[in-house]
């Protein structure tokens, strides 16, 4: 089954960018190409990017305050398993402190790195880190794999508090609902959504198989899905047939 994941917010918007290039990331420092450091080094500049929003940090530790002030109202009841409920509210309460605990914006200590900085400034031009343009970092490139490593991890480290509260909070927000299963008839579904709950992500599987791709909008109201078809003329068309999907509704 193919995942699309579709959010209500800016917040939860910006959240989903940042996972997705925090998993960028991991797949590409661990790798031994120069090709492949470079983009991992592109993708710091990206995430340092996406985090440069004022109230980003202030935003997550909110959302972590309020995880663990929700998890902490379930103490003493029957239907909830004591040692579990410690481990998550740990679990947040760790992210909390390792977040707080970093001076600034996310990746404001990278800022302070002339050298990374004059890279970044050339990296947003096509083919504007050349060697001519940047031999000292054309030289970088030229250095052991293990040696790239270990600089580009010593760089995204001082990321990680923010990538590790970003995958906790959209975890337990991924967790808080159950999937269901529905019919798009002739290509269509919509559905208005029940007052009083916020809701803050869909996430919707079809089979790949079908050769659909969804076409999601939403708001605090409804939400709708147009299943389309990508023909041969590399143009998307709308699907006319009744088709089965799986719906979560994250609150």
């Amino acid at each position: 089954m193919i995942l699309y994941e579709y959010p209500f917010n800016e917040r939860i918007r910006t959240y989903l960018r940042l996972e997705h290039l925090f998993r960028r990331l991991g797949e590409l420092v661990p790798s031994e190409s120069p090709l492949s450091h470079h983009y991992a080094l592109v993708t710091i500049f990206e995430i340092m990017d996406v985090a440069a929003r004022a109230d980003l940090k202030a935003d997550v530790l909110r959302d972590l305050d309020k995880h663990k002030n929700v998890f902490n109202s379930y103490r003493g009841n029957p239907a909830i398993a004591e040692t579990v409920l410690n481990q998550v509210v740990d679990q947040l309460e760790r992210n909390f402190s390792s977040l707080n605990s970093v001076a600034g914006k996310a990746g404001q200590a990278l800022t302070e790195n002339e050298w990374l900085m004059s890279i970044r400034s050339r990296a947003g031009i096509p083919g504007g880190t050349c060697e001519f343009d940047l031999p000292a970092y054309y030289a970088w490139q030229h250095r052991t794999p293990a040696s790239r490593r270990a600089d580009l991890e010593r760089w995204s480290n001082t990321l990680s508090p923010l990538a590790s509260s970003i995958y906790l909070l959209l975890k337990l927000l991924r967790d808080a609902d159950v999937p269901y299963k529905v019919i798009a008839s002739h290509g269509q579904f919509q559905q208005n959504l029940p007052q009083g709950r916020s809701f803050q992500l869909l996430r919707l599987r079809i089979d790949p198989k079908l050769g659909l791709i969804p076409e999601i909008s939403g708001n605090r109201l409804m939400v709708s899905v147009r299943l389309m078809r990508h023909e041969s003329d590399d143009r998307l068309h709308p699907s006319t047939e009744d088709t089965p999907f799986e719906l979560t509704l994250c609150a």
